[in-house]
């Protein structure tokens, strides 16, 4: 009631001010619900994530073999996976870009970057580098990467349309972002439906963000995947 009376009491140039403030803040509350995360999960036990990530069954849909072939990597190529996980592309991303090439394994998680550092020793593989991530911030250098990889990730971020702003700055000119996400329908595996983000949402996020929807390389059972690229305008 308070904020009426002082409405009602305001001068016209104060009440278009004050009308517009309110305005603008339900606008940023809404922009903020818009681009929250659908989904959070506490990833410090390994253990636990390591079983549900490296189940040998992910294979039969993840299709990790075709993804990465999806990127044509090369040597001496460099390949962000974000949201890394307990590793599980890891391994094949360092085969495909050879020993002069460079593979960012980014968590947030500290026990995973961890797990992502003992994992690389045991599998010898000296081309991948583990990063300790902010949530807002994947720490990789700028016009680092050739390309980004995002699997069962993008509905993890918050505020993705600065996010994905930001991280035009890690690719290199012709860099490229691999998102393979859930498609949002029930299926026997994955999060439910209200935790994931539709293909064409994604696309549009992507566009508001400043990028361009290059092809969709591989057919998933579960997921879609979208290849970006940044505008130039």
């Amino acid at each position: 009631m308070g904020l009426l009376v002082a409405l009602r009491q305001a001068r016209p140039q104060a009440l278009i001010l004050a009308l517009a403030l309110v305005a603008a803040c339900a606008r940023s509350a809404g922009a903020t619900e818009r681009f929250e995360a659908t989904s959070r999960h506490d990833f410090a036990d390994v253990e636990h994530w390591t079983r549900v990530f490296d189940d040998p069954e992910r294979d039969t849909w993840q299709l990790p073999g075709e993804i990465v072939a999806a990127l044509s990597l090369g040597p001496g190529m460099t390949v962000v996976d974000l949201g890394a996980g307990t590793g599980y592309f890891e391994r094949r991303l360092s085969h495909a870009v050879g020993p002069t090439g460079s593979v960012f394994a980014v968590e947030t998680e500290p026990n995973l970057v961890a797990h992502l550092r003992a994992r690389a020793e045991h599998e010898a593989t000296a081309n991948v580098i583990p990063v300790l991530a902010s949530f807002d911030n994947p720490r990789i250098p700028s016009g680092a990467a050739d390309w980004i990889l995002l699997v069962d990730t993008y509905h993890h971020i918050d505020d993705r349309l600065g996010y994905f702003r930001r991280l035009k700055l890690a690719l290199r000119p012709a860099g490229r972002i691999l998102i393979v996400d859930w498609k949002k329908q029930e299926q026997p595996v994955g999060p439910k439906p209200p935790h994931k983000l539709a293909r064409q949402q994604v696309i549009g996020e992507m566009t508001e963000a400043g990028y361009a929807l290059d092809g969709e390389p591989v057919e998933l059972p579960y997921h879609y995947a979208l290849i970006f690229s940044p505008r130039s305008d």
